[in-house]
């Protein structure tokens, strides 16, 4: 079964809309993670599936990190 190049379209800007979202978020949170992106981890796409990207939030400095855990302690909190 062949893959269907749409379907492998959807998945990727499935993740690109999520990492967007979430960037957005934090953003208004005060925080940014500098190595956001979208990466695909299989090139050989298997047959009959497609392939599915995975929004990578790539590393961030100690008070950044800090940041993070700040807002989501926030977020639980409410």
């Amino acid at each position: 079964m062949p893959v269907d190049p749409d379907r492998s379209d959807r998945k990727v800007g499935e993740a690109l809309d999520a990492r967007d979202a979430l960037a957005t978020a934090l953003t208004r949170a005060g925080v940014q993670l500098p190595a956001m992106d979208v990466r695909t981890p299989w090139y050989d796409e298997r047959e009959g599936e497609a392939r599915y990207a995975l929004v990578h939030l790539g590393v961030c400095s100690a008070p950044v990190a800090h940041a993070l855990a700040e807002v989501i302690s926030r977020g639980l909190a409410r």
